[in-house]
């Protein structure tokens, strides 16, 4: 430990008591490990649906599938255009080029780091099949913008919900804005089984549809082998849908704990010269703070590295904020737009900031003691000076 302050105490990450193991053992015993034969994941399906209050829910292998699952049912493919936030994880991207789509990134709020409405107004075009808002570190997007926008495009709309379970906007949750969610349980993530991930739908027939690509195009019911459709085989299991259940039943007041936290954090952020922490947005009831994150403006890419780098040796959980998918080789292996790096990095100066400037903490980081909050601000305020 070096001289910027003394190293708090988190919570570690995931957390499970005797709950999942309780659970564990149920789903061991049941005697069928998969879901055609148990009842774990539809019990959580069932239990997912209903605390984001969506009709139906599909339980999927991960949160990448999810997306690319969604965006097959919404007939994103060869030809069509997804638009997709330029600062997100590459998985909001890869989901479209992976059905041959062409993923077209525009920028974000510099505020919020969610997509920027009018940069999504201005790409819009014939081609264009599905909008995909990312709810970036759980601060929900401007739905009723974007909702307003898609339905005047004819146009779907699809959010990335991959950081926002239990998230509410001006008294709606995640499954009652009539549209596909998808959902990530990957390790890290405010609720996780390892892997895993969720779509929530918003009628029988998308929900019918979902469950027959998921399970290699064929019905529930059938002994004949008969596929219905192309799909591919996402089924989740029955011991990480066990563990899920547990894990929900714990979100609620992890989200509480997390929003507190973060009152408290960001203020104690903000008071440090040059460190501006990501904003809120009073439509946003409940934000779920999957990461804290905040911006040291103007400090550049290395500088930024080199300053996390210090941030982890004080014993901080703090990671560089993600690359602008346009500046990632994997961007470019597949379908692509036709404009080149540059081109896009000038219509997205937002990203182009964010992405060099910005850093997030874990949010088992906002599951400790005020005093840890404290002892972390102490940390970030002294390496921002030696910066």
């Amino acid at each position: 430990m070096d001289a910027i302050g003394k190293a708090p105490v988190f919570p570690q990450w995931p957390q499970y008591d005797d709950e999942e193991r309780t659970a564990l053992i149920r789903a061991l015993e049941q005697g069928q490990w998969w879901r055609m034969g148990g009842t774990e994941v539809e019990s959580f399906e069932r239990e997912f649906a209903e605390f984001h209050g969506a009709p139906h829910a599909l339980a999927v292998t991960n949160g990448t599938h999810a997306l690319e699952l969604a965006l097959q049912c919404l007939g994103a493919g060869p030809g069509s255009e997804v638009i997709v936030p330029a600062f997100t994880f590459i998985s909001s991207s890869q989901a479209a080029q992976r059905l041959g789509a062409v993923a077209v990134p525009v920028d974000v709020d510099l505020e919020t780091y969610n997509i920027d409405v009018a940069a999504t107004a201005a790409a819009v075009t014939p081609r264009t099949r599905v909008i995909m808002p990312v709810h970036m570190a759980g601060l929900v997007a401007d739905m009723d913008a974007l909702a307003k926008l898609a339905a005047d495009n004819g146009v779907a709309l699809l959010q990335d919900a991959a950081h926002a379970q239990g998230a509410r906007w001006q008294g709606k949750r995640i499954g009652e804005f009539g549209t596909i969610a998808a959902f990530s349980f990957q390790n890290g993530k405010l609720m996780t089984a390892g892997e895993g991930g969720a779509l929530l739908l918003p009628d029988e027939e998308m929900f019918e549809n979902a469950f027959l690509r998921h399970s290699c195009g064929r019905p529930r019911t059938d002994r004949h082998y008969m596929h219905k459709v192309s799909g591919s085989n996402l089924r989740l299991g029955e011991f990480a849908a066990a563990v899920l259940r547990a894990q929900l039943r714990r979100l609620d007041a992890q989200n509480a704990v997390r929003d507190e936290r973060w009152a408290l954090l960001s203020g104690l952020l903000a008071g440090i010269p040059g460190v501006v922490p990501q904003s809120g947005d009073p439509r946003a009831e409940r934000k779920t703070h999957y990461m804290a994150m905040f911006r040291v403006p103007g400090l550049g890419e290395q500088a930024r590295n080199d300053l996390v780098d210090r941030l982890v040796a004080a014993g901080l959980p703090a990671f560089a904020t993600f690359r602008a998918i346009y500046r990632t080789d994997a961007f470019w292996d597949g379908a692509r737009p036709a404009e080149t790096v540059e081109q896009i990095a000038e219509r997205c100066p937002h990203t182009e900031a964010i992405s060099t400037d910005g850093i997030w903490l874990h949010h088992r980081t906002l599951l400790a003691e005020p005093e840890a909050l404290h002892a972390t601000v102490e940390i970030i305020a002294g390496a921002v000076t030696a910066a």
